[in-house]
């Protein structure tokens, strides 16, 4: 190709890394709904990857660029597990279950905008609370921390939410004034 060989090994190690992360990306956006993004990202993610891989077979005999195209792929994982951080898309609901059955937490988190339902269960040792809490996945973090230090001994489970229609707390969101007061 006639490249200089220390370009060419920056060349592919930041190939890998592209690819990698635009595989991360387009896995976070099918799992979230958005299909045609996906299949879009994809057709990128494919013709750079073709040309990363170009570059390696057709100087095969270097050694030096198989280890960059490697490396790029550990750095690429890396790069996209922040991106994947960065970028949060959707809800979590979180389930709670407090040791008292009181409406005190479920209050406290009203307060603090959190949506919440709340309602009494039973629980190997009597009487408990359980609360269902939605929040936008970027404050999935604070909700955990403020649980922790409102009610420390709670129990809580959490899963990713893909539909969520009508409530009160969904218009909030949607006319931006969720934590903001």
């Amino acid at each position: 190709m006639g490249l200089n060989p220390i370009l060419l090994v920056f060349i592919i190690f930041t190939i890998s890394i592209v690819y990698v992360t635009l595989s991360t990306v387009r896995m976070i956006l099918m799992m979230k709904g958005y299909r045609y993004l996906a299949a879009a990202l994809s057709v990128l993610e494919v013709i750079i990857n073709i040309l990363g891989l170009g570059l390696v077979l057709e100087n095969i005999s270097q050694i030096q660029n198989l280890i960059s195209y490697a490396a790029g792929f550990g750095a690429g994982i890396i790069v996209g597990s922040v991106i994947e951080d960065k970028l949060t898309l959707g809800y979590v609901t979180a389930s709670v279950v407090s040791p008292e059955n009181s409406d005190k937490l479920s209050k406290q988190l009203r307060e603090k905008g959190y949506g919440v339902t709340d309602w009494e269960t039973n629980g190997h040792e009597g009487k408990r609370r359980s609360l269902q809490i939605l929040t936008p996945k970027k404050h999935e973090l604070k909700l955990y921390q403020t649980i922790k230090e409102l009610e420390p001994q709670a129990f809580v489970v959490a899963n990713d939410s893909k539909t969520i229609h009508g409530g009160f707390w969904i218009r909030t969101i949607k006319r931006g004034r969720l934590f903001n007061s």
